[in-house]
């Protein structure tokens, strides 16, 4: 039996962006993303419960500031301390995941989707994804964009107005564009007394 649209996205294959079954997936995103917009700061139980029905998984004590965008959310996951300030969007057509204690800037970008280089292919309406994996203890400053495919360690920071396109190792700090490590970290103990491991 061929696959539907939406396990060709799950797979990580090219697929139908305009298919019904993804563009129902996406409008309840973008519903529950427009439903966490409008609520007030003190409704917290509320603000929650629409969090928690939006990501994939969500950990203990998540943060989020109004104006958050997401693609689809069963592909957005992130542990626990998750904290991210206002105007930041997540497109998970492929999983976003983040680790514990990752703290988010605004107006911060996390963009799992691509698109075929060749033109007459793109212009069919087909995209495809590529994972963004993020590591504990990361803090990302204002205007970061990530691009797909990347994995970013532990113990990482990455500088305001950076642009992500390939993969940064745990205890460093990376700035620029393209985003490159100008200074590594001492690594951190984990909770365990561990190290974290170098990537």
């Amino acid at each position: 039996m061929p696959k539907s649209e939406l396990e060709k996205m799950k797979a990580g294959e090219l697929y139908d962006y305009s298919s019904p079954e993804i563009y129902a997936a996406h409008v309840r995103a973008v519903e529950l993303c427009d439903a966490y917009n409008e609520t007030h700061r003190t409704e917290t139980e509320k603000r929650e419960r629409i969090l928690r029905e939006l990501f994939g998984s969500l950990g203990a004590h998540p943060v989020i500031e109004k104006n958050i965008r997401v693609d689809y959310g069963f592909n957005l996951h992130a542990g626990d301390n998750f904290f991210a300030n206002y105007d930041c969007v997540f497109l998970d057509c492929a999983p976003i995941t983040f680790g514990n204690n990752v703290f988010i800037a605004p107006q911060c970008g996390f963009y799992a989707v691509n698109h075929p280089l060749d033109a007459g292919l793109r212009n069919e309406g087909v995209e495809y994804g590529r994972p963004i994996t993020v590591g504990d203890d990361v803090w990302f400053g204002g205007g970061v964009k990530v691009m797909p495919g990347v994995t970013i360690g532990s113990n990482v920071v990455i500088g305001g107005g950076s642009v992500v396109v390939r993969d940064i190792p745990s205890d460093s700090v990376a700035v620029g564009n393209p985003a490159r490590v100008v200074k590594k970290l001492p690594p951190r103990a984990g909770a365990d007394g561990t190290q974290n491991e170098q990537k």
